[in-house]
This record gives structure tokens, sequence and C-alpha cells, in this order.
């Protein structure tokens, strides 16, 4: 066992924590050198061919900028995922990836529609992916879902074209339904009729809400299209009542520290309302968003929330398992999975599940 609980804590140790991703998309976490690599094969211009370059092009680095700006960069990493094979490269080495930090469960999203610029149909787009990530979970034992993604700024038909595809392959990889894209100027509600077929065949649904746009984002995806899950959320302060609701229903919210503040979410990462939901037991999960674009990882977003707002070990085993419980996987398996990752962190890092901070005025559940 790791005699870590009176540890300080560093990257490496919490490289080490079992973890869970519950919003990372696809065409935002490619590895630079292999959209290089893939652009060749497949006889892609890309802005530059060399990695240096490339990278400094796509990551954000201290470039704050719009939603917009920052969803622009996905252009390139689109072009390079026309393919089955290449879309079952990316999916497997992102399996690969998160395998580094001990991730033990990941939510991949992304829209299928966005990868039929060459003919690809969306069956075959969906598959392919499926079986990247059945390929990494075999190897590195990271068990994943999909979540398919409706796109703000497309037309509301798309959408439901896309939640037929989920519905379809409900059981069969996907676990979940998003709407995602530019916030301002195309509310959720348009898109309603893919989230009514999405609750009426019982699959559950998560939304980009109050990322770019005001707490009503947030209220349209949980009463207009029924959301079980809020993406991002950082706005929800603004509106009591409905932070009320979100906590009175454990609504969970999806943070992505880094990329709020790149999107100008956030003014400053210090004033990032995450620790305060975490205080008044909303249900906080901690993800990357697009780990090529944030240039991030989860264990630097564990890094970044224990030097903001000083979680502790404990803090993080609360937000993991707070993950998993929100996981959309049947409740059996959840209950497993929780179980499984409690056992780690007790018997790894010497975390118990009674532990109550006595520093602190409210333990989440």
């Amino acid at each position: 066992m790791i005699k870590c609980v009176m540890q300080s804590i560093s990257f490496k140790l919490l490289k080490q924590l079992p973890k869970v991703e519950l919003h990372c998309h696809l065409d935002g976490s490619l590895r630079t050198e292999s959209i290089i690599d893939q652009a060749e094969r497949d006889e892609i211009k890309l802005p530059s061919h060399e990695l240096d370059t490339l990278d400094r092009h796509l990551r954000i680095g201290k470039n704050r900028g719009t939603l917009e700006e920052y969803i622009q960069r996905f252009d390139i990493t689109l072009s390079v995922m026309q393919t089955p094979e290449s879309l079952k490269r990316f999916a497997y080495e992102l399996i690969e990836d998160v395998a580094q930090e001990n991730v033990r469960y990941i939510e991949v999203r992304y829209s299928p529609i966005l990868h039929t610029q060459k003919g690809m149909t969306l069956d075959t787009a969906l598959e392919s992916v499926q079986k990247g990530l059945k390929k990494g979970e075999k190897i590195f034992g990271v068990k994943s879902g999909i979540i398919v993604c409706g796109i703000r700024h497309i037309s509301p038909d798309v959408s439901l074209k896309l939640a037929d595809l989920a519905v379809r392959y409900k059981n069969r990889g996907v676990v979940g339904f998003d709407l995602a894209g530019a916030e301002e100027n195309f509310p959720a509600k348009e898109h309603r009729e893919a989230f009514y077929m999405i609750r009426n065949n019982n699959i559950n649904a998560t939304i980009h809400a109050g990322e770019a746009f005001g707490p009503s984002s947030i209220h349209q995806a949980i009463h207009q299209c029924g959301a079980n899950r809020i993406g991002h959320g950082t706005r929800l302060k603004e509106d009591k009542g409905l932070m009320h609701y979100v906590n009175d229903h454990r609504i969970p919210l999806e943070i992505c520290l880094t990329s709020n503040w790149q999107t100008r979410g956030v003014r400053s990462l210090k004033y990032h309302p995450a620790k305060y939901y975490y205080k008044q037991g909303i249900r906080v999960t901690l993800n990357t968003d697009n780990r090529l674009m944030s240039n991030t990882t989860l264990t630097r977003e564990f890094m970044l929330a224990h030097e903001l707002f000083n979680f502790n070990l404990h803090d993080f085993r609360e937000i993991t398992i707070i993950a998993m419980k929100s996981a959309f996987l049947h409740h059996n398996e959840r209950k497993r999975m929780i179980q499984s990752i409690a056992e780690e962190f007790e018997q790894d890092f010497g975390l118990h599940p009674e532990y109550v901070d006595t520093n602190s005025k409210f333990r989440p559940a």
C-alpha cells in the first residue's frame, strides 16, 4: 500500500489515483504526432507538418479566446478523422493515453456527422470508434462508453438523425446523447425533438450549458430537454433557485477547469465556482474536455484543483466516486465499478469511505 494519507500531494501521486472521466471529446484529444502521421497517410494538407509548429497551432496555451475561436481548431483534427481506420486508431490511442494515468472508466463523446465529409456513413463512423475503444479496453483494461453529440449550430434535423443513431446503438457502445457547439444564439430547445426521442428510448442525456451563456441555457437543458447531467455549468451560481434544483435533484456538473479559463468562461481560475459548488454539495466531477487543445490530462486537472482550491486526497476520492455514480452505465455495473475503485483507494492509498473532514462544514454525498 502507498502510505499517502498524510503525504504532501504531488503530480506523481495524483497520477497514480484511480480516475473517472465523463467529459472528453475524441476530436479534441488526438496526439499531434498522430495527426501528422495520419495526414501523410491520407494526403491531407495541414497548416504545418512540423510537430512543434502544429502543436503550437493546436494548443491554446495562454492565448485565451471565445468558445467559437476555441472550436475553430477542430477543423484540423476533423480533417484527419474521415476514414474508419483513422477513427479506430484515434479512439484506441485515447484509451492508451488515459490508461497511463489510471483512468478506470471514460465516456468519449463526438459527433459522427462530422466524420462523413468523405462519404463514411454514420453507422461506420460509430462502429469504427467503438472498435478502437474495445481494442483499448482489451489491452489496457479501461472501460468506456460513447456519447453521441448533436451540434447546436447545425440543423435540429441533424440532431434528430444522430439521436436515431444513438437509439440504434443503445447497449452496443452508446451510453448517452449530448448537445455541443456554440452556445450563444443556438438554444438547446430547438433540438428538443431529438431529446424527446432520446428520453422516450430510455437513454441518458448530457448537454453543454452554462459554459458560454447564462443560467437560462442550463434551465433549458434540464427542463426542456431533460438533461441528466450538465456539461460545464460554470454560470449556474447566477440563478440560486436553479442551483438548488440541480443540487436537490443530484444533477452532476462536468467541470473542465482549464478549458473554462481558455474560453473565458471564468475571468481567472481562482474565481472558478467549482469549489463553491462542491462545498454546496452539488455533484462536481473533474474532466479534461479536450486534452489536445487545452494541453491537459485528468491528472493536471486534479493538480489544478489542489493548487487552486486546496482539494486533498479525500476530496479526490469523493469526486472520483461521484463521477462513477454519475456515469451513464446501468446501476449494477456502476455499483461494481464503485466498489472496485473504492477498494483501490483503500488498499493502495489508505483512503477510507468513513473519512469526515473536520475542517469542512459539509461532506458531499
